[in-house]
């Protein structure tokens, strides 16, 4: 792709954060934001995100800044890539600082922890003006930030806004593609990860390739049954929003909610998997705003359900795995 000169400012510098950021000042000025400021100086020291991303230097491209003023004041394009639970703080601090900001993109997954609203609500009520898009998609951040070939969807309401953030991160090795279904792309990036926990876990309890194939064909189906109530589109959830990131999120081990489903299973709890992972684990989260959200919306998710149980009220992952075998035999 060729570059804009537009400057973007990606909001959050953790391991998805600075892939993110790595990826677009190959093409364009971007400032990265951490709120920090012994953060911004220890990146700009190392000249690289050492603790997630080792080895892969900063493009001359990329600037690094603490001051979320000043980053938000002087960018033409702001991507907010922080953790869920983040999210609304940023929203509201990017609006006080520019409330006539005219566009919102994100790369942030789940849903808000307060409301248990997509991330779509949160961002329009404090920007109401401004058309937003979320990017997701089958990614790791290290093959991202490496320049490993790598595909992802951009969808928003508005079909320019959309082609704009592909088309600052189209290159010979990234492949961006639009949709307008910003509600489907939103459900498949957030609940993937609660079916990854479950994938972990079954791995973890030596279950097999079988059940890995079954739960991630349940989970598609939990998934599209949840997003189709919330307003998405049932062929999101085939594409790489839905299928795509389910199957890298559940298969591979750089995935960190499938590495918690892993230590689950091998006794471990949720803190001490976490310290182990040392980042932040969406799904974790996610499976407790998923399951009320599914039970406020009458959509049945048992594997979602089971995760649950596991991760908030102690529930052993071989019992989890027998109630899911167990259920009632019904048509698929």
């Amino acid at each position: 792709m060729n570059g804009s000169g537009d400057t973007i400012g990606v909001l959050g510098a953790g391991s998805w954060g600075a892939a993110l950021a790595i990826e677009l000042a190959r093409h364009q000025p971007v400032v990265l934001w951490a709120h920090t400021r012994e953060e911004i100086e220890r990146l700009r020291l190392d000249g690289e995100n050492r603790q997630y991303l080792p080895g892969i230097p900063f493009p001359k491209e990329l600037d690094l800044s603490s001051d979320l003023q000043d980053t938000v004041a002087r960018s033409q394009e702001i991507l907010v890539v922080v953790p869920s639970h983040a999210f609304a703080s940023v929203c509201q601090q990017v609006a006080g600082i520019r409330p006539d900001l005219p566009s919102l993109s994100w790369a942030t997954k789940g849903f808000d922890p307060t409301s248990g609203d997509l991330l779509s609500r949160v961002a329009g009520e404090y920007l109401p003006q401004a058309s937003l898009a979320v990017l997701s998609g089958p990614t790791f951040a290290g093959e991202v930030a490496r320049g490993l070939p790598t595909a992802i969807t951009v969808a928003s309401d508005s079909e320019s806004h959309a082609t704009r953030i592909a088309g600052y991160l189209r290159s010979e090795h990234f492949r961006p593609y639009t949709s307008k279904d910003i509600v489907g792309v939103q459900a498949g990036g957030a609940c993937k990860n609660v079916m990854a926990i479950a994938a972990g876990i079954s791995d973890g309890l030596g279950f097999g390739a079988n059940a890995r194939a079954a739960l991630i064909t349940r989970g598609l189906s939990e998934i599209t049954r949840l997003g189709l109530r919330l307003g998405g589109h049932s062929d999101t959830f085939m594409g790489l929003a839905g299928l795509g990131d389910l199957v890298l999120t559940c298969t591979d081990n750089q995935s960190r909610n499938r590495r918690m489903g892993l230590a689950l299973a091998g006794g471990k709890d949720i803190e001490q998997a976490r310290r182990e992972i040392g980042q932040e684990v969406e799904g974790i989260n996610t499976a407790r705003e998923v399951r009320h959200k599914a039970r406020e919306l009458d959509v049945e998710m048992p594997i979602t359900e089971q995760t649950y149980r596991v991760l908030f009220e102690g529930l052993d992952p071989r019992e989890a795995v027998h109630n899911l075998l167990s259920r009632q035999t019904r048509a698929e």
